[in-house]
C-alpha cells in the first residue's frame, strides 16, 4: 500500500476527505505523504507529511490522536497551541505538540513556508481532528 493511500485511509476516520481538501484549497495548503511505518507494537504508528503553505495561508484548529513534532523546513510559521502564547518559527526551528492539543498553523512570512510533521499516533484513530 502506498504512503498517500494509508494517509488517505487513517483521516477518512474523523474528518472527510472531500472537506479537509476544500479547506486546504480555500488556504492555499498542500498536504505530501513522506513516509509512515510500524514502530514495533500493535498500537502505535508513525506518520510523516510535508506541508506546504502558501503566502497568509493557515491550517484552521485541529487536534492529533498522538504527539506530533513540526518542524520548519522554509519560511516562517506561526503555531498557536492552546493553554500556550502564539509562536512563530522559521527554518529550522522545531516544536512539540502533545496528543489531543488543540492547535492551529499559519504562513507569517511574504513567502512559501513549509514544515515536516511527524506523528506518533494510534494505529486506526484519524490523523486529523477539527476543532469546533
Amino acid at each position: 500500500m502506498r504512503t498517500n493511500e494509508v494517509i488517505a485511509m487513517v483521516l477518512i476516520g474523523g474528518v472527510s476527505l472531500a472537506h479537509l481538501a476544500e479547506a486546504q484549497q480555500q488556504r492555499s495548503i498542500e498536504r505530501t505523504a513522506v513516509a509512515n511505518g510500524d514502530l514495533g507494537d500493535s498500537i502505535h504508528e508513525v506518520i510523516q507529511v510535508r506541508v506546504d503553505f502558501a503566502p497568509a495561508a493557515a491550517f484552521p484548529r485541529h487536534s492529533h490522536p498522538g504527539a506530533e513534532v513540526a518542524y520548519v523546513l522554509e519560511g516562517s510559521l506561526e503555531y498557536d497551541v492552546e493553554g500556550e502564547p502564539p509562536v512563530i518559527l522559521n527554518r529550522g526551528a522545531s516544536l512539540f505538540i502533545p496528543a489531543g492539543t488543540i492547535h492551529s498553523a499559519r504562513n507569517v512570512g511574504s513567502g512559501r513556508a513549509s514544515e515536516l510533521a511527524t506523528y506518533v499516533i494510534e494505529r486506526g484513530k484519524p490523523l486529523v481532528e477539527v476543532a469546533p
